[in-house]
């Protein structure tokens, strides 16, 4: 029989018109600045260090920057970010390039490598040198961070901060030249040491590193920072939307302010976004590597690690994976998602996409008395096939059409069969619907049978059932499957079950702020990299689930010799599997199990005590057809709460929300009780809520008044006002500080605002007269000149209005 075409990866749509970037905060900034023409065209870029194998964490991030330059029609870059030669290597870089590919991304010309603007990066820092913002700085690493001092104390200059750029200037060449060893000096940039923000307080640009780089060589013996080199590779690029997670909120008073110094136009801007972890799961790679050394896995393609190259090898689609992305959304918030929903992903994309066939995970001989050789003819999918259609092609799940014949399998059947140990029980328990003595049962789409007697071995083991095969006209209370024993594969298969066996296992041994999540190298202290050669953290080991791998030796039936090789299969009431790429051959199958067939741990209870992460995702939605989960009555207390927060201008359904939930009633109950009380109320349901919960949030409610008050009279607007509510209470800072000290407040009116364009008009014939013979792009330009003019107070829709008018003129 001619083997069936089977649903492939082909079969999806491709990533464009796939799963898209739900509607966020990030999508709404990109709107508005393709409606003012702020830019003609929106660039984003993926930016993964060569450390190390991509995992799931990454996926997530790719998704973001990669579906959302496609959903507006933009372009995306994959740059490979190697300024650190420390761990970096070919094999890695090749590595990522397979694996983004496997995903489904295609950037086309738009490869770069960090490591190949070496020379661009050093001519800037000679520039910043040049014009007095950066100096050679020679006290030890220690010693610095002494003298930046804290989030109490300013910083102390260090006592060669005062060098000329002529002397700074000779030591940074020499620096380059390799005449000093590592750590005799470092080059700073020479911003603010009273700043509140750590990031500041002159971070280090470049410091000596003896290290061979995989593509550079030994052409280098000093190495940008990463806070240097990333927003000058987003400007080299011409990237517009450098996204990153959340952490480096910080680090974007670094990014803009090298932005301005060195005076690039048009500029790329850098937003954050709320990072995203998954239960059971580790995604540092230092902590990875330490699983493999400690043969705890196999290695990096371990179809039990987070990477994306053991989900391949696992068996798990581009799809799921994608669709798995899409599914748990952007916030500003740091979140931890259930491992159920990347399950979910992956079972929803197996259903349609595997045929059915039996296997036999661990054998028990079954004779059947009286019984014939016979082939029978069974379904691939029993329940979702589509059969009537008028050009007689059989539907499949999932979309495909195929003659009826390919839509079946020719399933041997005879007098000698196997069955699982489990389906036979000399002494059942109740409740028991499987084979017993006595007892029939039906094999499924074969018929029933009776047992009549069995055999044990000398320890009390069944070897062997005895049964007779009856009519239909017999009863049976349950379903079990079976292969022909002479004419099944013998395979091995291999049970791969969740790595660890508590959702957090790093919950003691919290990970530090440097999680290799999406950016590299991350540094908190802006002293120097990560080193790689750092001690890692053992503890999680010890939650290692021992169960996390099962290998049995079994039967499958004869269909799959003729099958693709790539072919997933619902092996019946045992997962979905297929045939293990690394390990499996023609003389020898080794089947990988995927997933099971249902959620096998969201019944147990969990290993307690854990120390609380982040939030985690809700569950999965339910199914449409479920019947919905009745909110529970407020208590009379509550009622009371409800009244007390209305009283004071809440939101009904705000009031509600927080009088059910104590941590956001605490929170409010600190909040000013006038006019500003109805908008802290609303950031606290919609914007803070999640981080209330999990501990995150810093600010207090009593700093929210003055942002509230801003927004209501119009001197900021809503997205500055989120913005820095989302800066505020991961940082603490009050969020008044912060819109006066970057001058957020205050719009222009109509006079000042149509003065500054006429200015930026006047100043630009040429670009003026380029726009009004059709190069349109150009607004993105004035754009930029306008809010510069205006510093920043202007609102950039009455800009857009306004230079839209005054060229037009």
């Amino acid at each position: 029989m001619t083997a069936p075409e089977f649903p492939s990866a082909a079969a999806n749509p491709a990533p464009g018109s796939g799963p898209r970037v739900a509607p966020n905060f990030i999508t709404e900034i990109i709107e508005r600045d393709l409606h003012s023409g702020k830019y003609p065209q929106v660039v984003t870029r993926f930016p993964p260090e060569p450390n190390g194998y991509l995992h799931l964490g990454h996926t997530f991030a790719s998704f973001l920057d990669f579906q959302t330059a496609l959903q507006y029609g933009g372009r995306y870059h994959l740059r490979l970010d190697d300024t650190n030669p420390a761990g970096e290597s070919v094999e890695y870089a090749l590595g990522i390039l397979a694996d983004l590919k496997w995903l489904g991304w295609d950037w086309g010309e738009h490869l770069y490598y960090a490591s190949d603007n070496f020379g661009r990066y050093y001519a800037y820092a000679e520039q910043l040198v040049r014009q007095g913002d950066a100096y050679v700085d020679s006290v030890s690493g220690a010693e610095m961070a002494r003298l930046r001092g804290d989030a109490r104390t300013p910083g102390t200059p260090s006592p060669y901060r005062d060098r000329t750029p002529e002397e700074s200037l000779d030591l940074l060449r020499r620096m380059k030249a390799g005449e000093f060893e590592e750590g005799a000096h470092v080059l700073r940039a020479r911003i603010d040491l009273a700043s509140p923000n750590m990031k500041l307080r002159d971070p280090v640009l470049y410091r000596i590193l003896r290290a061979h780089h995989y593509r550079q060589g030994d052409a280098w013996c000093i190495y940008p920072m990463y806070d240097f080199q990333h927003p000058l590779q987003d400007a080299l690029e011409g990237v517009t939307h450098s996204m990153c997670s959340l952490e480096f909120v910080d680090n974007r008073a670094i990014y803009d302010w090298l932005m301005e110094r060195l005076a690039f136009d048009p500029r790329p801007h850098q937003y954050e976004f709320g990072r995203r972890g998954l239960e059971y799961t580790i995604t540092s790679k230092r902590k990875l590597r330490a699983l493999i050394e400690g043969g705890h896995v196999e290695g990096w393609d371990d179809p039990r690690m987070p990477t994306l190259r053991a989900q391949q090898r696992l068996g798990v689609s581009p799809e799921a994976v994608r669709a798995f992305a899409a599914q748990i959304g952007v916030s500003r918030t740091n979140r931890t998602v259930d491992l159920v929903v990347y399950e979910n992903a992956v079972r929803d994309d197996l259903n349609w996409r595997a045929p059915r066939v039996m296997a036999v995970l661990d054998p028990l001989p079954v004779t059947l008395l009286g019984a014939e050789a016979a082939t029978l003819s069974l379904p691939y999918w029993p329940h979702d096939v589509v059969r009537d259609s008028p050009d007689g092609l059989v539907g499949l799940p999932g979309g495909g059409r195929v003659a009826p014949e390919a839509a079946v399998r020719d399933v041997p059947f005879g007098a000698e069969l196997y069955i699982e140990q489990g389906d036979f029980s000399a002494d059942p328990p109740k409740g028991y619907k499987r084979l017993t003595p006595g007892g029939t049962v039906r094999l499924r789409g074969a018929g029933i049978i009776r047992a009549e007697r069995f055999d044990t071995d000398a320890e009390g083991n069944v070897t062997r059932v005895y049964a007779t095969l009856l009519g239909e006209e017999a009863r049976a209370g349950g379903v079990i499957h079976w292969v022909d024993a002479a004419r099944a594969l013998p395979a091995e298969f291999r049970l791969y079950d969740r790595l660890f066996r508590v959702a957090n296992p790093e919950g003691e041994n919290p990970e530090d702020p440097a999680s290799d999540f999406v950016a590299p190298d991350f540094d908190p202290e802006g002293i120097g990299h990560e080193s790689e050669a750092a001690p890692v953290d053992a503890g999680f080991l010890r939650f290692l689930n021992p169960g996390s791998l099962r290998v049995t030796r079994g039967f499958v039936e004869a269909s799959v010799a003729n099958d693709p090789a790539e072919t997933r299969y619902q092996f019946e009431r045992q997962g979905y599997f297929w045939r293990d790429p690394k390990e499996s051959r023609e003389d020898a199958l080794v089947f990988g199990r995927i997933i099971t067939l249902k959620d096998t741990w969201g019944a147990q209870k969990p290993e307690a005590p854990q120390k609380a992460g982040p939030k985690r995702d809700a569950k999965p939605a339910p199914r449409k057809d479920a019947p919905a989960t009745a909110v529970p009555a407020l208590t009379p207390e509550q009622d009371a709460e409800v009244a007390r927060l209305a009283a004071l201008g809440a939101a009904d359904a705000d009031a509600r929300t927080i009088a059910r939930d104590e941590v956001l009633l605490a929170f409010v109950r600190e909040a000013a009780p006038d006019a500003t009380f109805a908008q802290i109320a609303s950031w606290t349901v919609n914007d803070l809520a999640p981080g209330l919960r999990a501990g995150e949030v810093r600010v207090a409610a009593a700093d929210l008044a003055p942002l509230a008050a801003l927004l209501a009279s119009g001197s900021v607007t809503n997205r500055v006002a989120r913005d820095v509510l989302a800066r505020a209470a991961m940082s603490g800072e009050a969020p008044g500080v912060i819109v006066e000290r970057e001058n957020l407040a205050g719009g222009l009116g109509e006079d000042a605002l149509t003065s500054a364009v006429q200015e930026v008009l006047n100043a630009n014939p040429d670009k003026v007269a380029a726009y009004r013979g059709g190069r349109v792009a150009l607004m993105g330009f004035f754009t930029g000149q306008v809010m510069r003019a205006t510093g920043g107070k202007a609102d950039p829709q009455a800009v857009a209005a306004a230079l839209t008018a005054a060229l037009s003129a």
